[in-house]
């Protein structure tokens, strides 16, 4: 079935919005709007500025909680408060797959989310109050961290802002790795936005492509490209997704760009196997 006018307008509106978000250099990005125009393509009437005004909200009881000469500890605690205690936010473990925790508004609403949306939350709170906190991309469990006169403090927004110690933090890699792996410094690397809202999107490819949820998954291997445009791999697997959903054109396009950028892949033999499915495709067509 064809797109209507309006339903064309608003996934160039939604993709605008997005691309608008991103294309700050890395100091100007806002992190919160630009997670919040994620959610266009699923939620095309949302009102960014109203989830953008919930956020201030949150800092203005946070800042009235801490006081005005509050160090970074009592800031911490004023904001651990505030989101975990007092609004009762805190990581969806009954249904950790649900596509709604990846998006920043269904977070605020439902007051629900995943590692890195609460972290996402968490950062924009605390950068309404004045105090820099920066995403982590630790192994399997997003992160976030701050300074203080004299170390780094980790932090969990998906455990109510438990703060993690290095011995924590170690246990956690031993979950992941069976002990194979030691704590180093570059785990935890700040994460520039543009690599978060990725991670974001990312979890967001994996949920719709588990579900087989095709039309969905094309709007986010969009935005990854918009992210990334020298992405192969998105590259890749949107022209499979394409292929699913008898898209032969743009399934072909993507192909045909995927093996030029990457000719020596390992998987270039089976491409061009599927390029040629394509071409019968459109023979029959025309």
């Amino acid at each position: 079935m064809s797109a209507s006018p309006d339903d064309r307008t608003v996934v160039t509106d939604s993709y605008r919005d997005f691309r608008q978000a991103i294309e700050a250099p890395e100091e100007r990005i806002d992190l919160g709007r630009a997670a919040l125009t994620i959610s266009l393509a699923d939620y095309p009437d949302l009102d960014v500025a109203k989830y953008l005004g919930r956020i201030d909200e949150l800092a203005i009881q946070v800042s009235q909680r801490s006081g005005a000469d509050a160090d970074i500890f009592r800031s911490i605690a004023a904001l651990n408060y505030v989101l975990f205690t007092e609004q009762g936010f805190g990581g969806n473990r009954e249904d950790y797959y649900d596509p709604k925790n990846s998006f920043l508004n269904e977070v605020i609403e439902r007051k629900r989310g995943l590692p890195i949306t609460l972290s996402i939350l968490y950062m924009e709170v605390g950068q309404r109050i004045g105090i820099t906190i920066e995403g982590v991309g630790f192994p399997g469990h997003f992160l976030v961290k701050t300074k203080s006169e004299d170390d780094e403090i980790v932090i969990d927004p998906f455990n109510a802002g438990d703060v993690k110690s290095h011995e924590e933090l170690q246990i956690m890699l031993d979950q992941i790795y069976s002990g194979k792996v030691r704590l180093h410094r570059e785990l935890l690397a700040a994460l520039p936005k543009k690599q978060i809202l990725k991670r974001m999107l990312g979890n967001l490819k994996a949920i719709y492509g588990r579900a087989e949820e095709w039309v969905k998954l094309i709007a986010v291997l969009d935005r990854l490209l918009i992210l990334d445009p020298g992405s192969v791999e998105n590259l890749r697997d949107r022209g499979v997704v394409y292929r699913r959903l008898d898209c032969y054109g743009q399934a072909k396009d993507d192909f045909e760009t995927y093996l030029r950028l990457a000719p020596d892949a390992q998987d270039a033999a089976t491409i061009r196997e599927q390029l040629s499915e394509l071409a019968k495709h459109t023979i029959l067509i025309h």
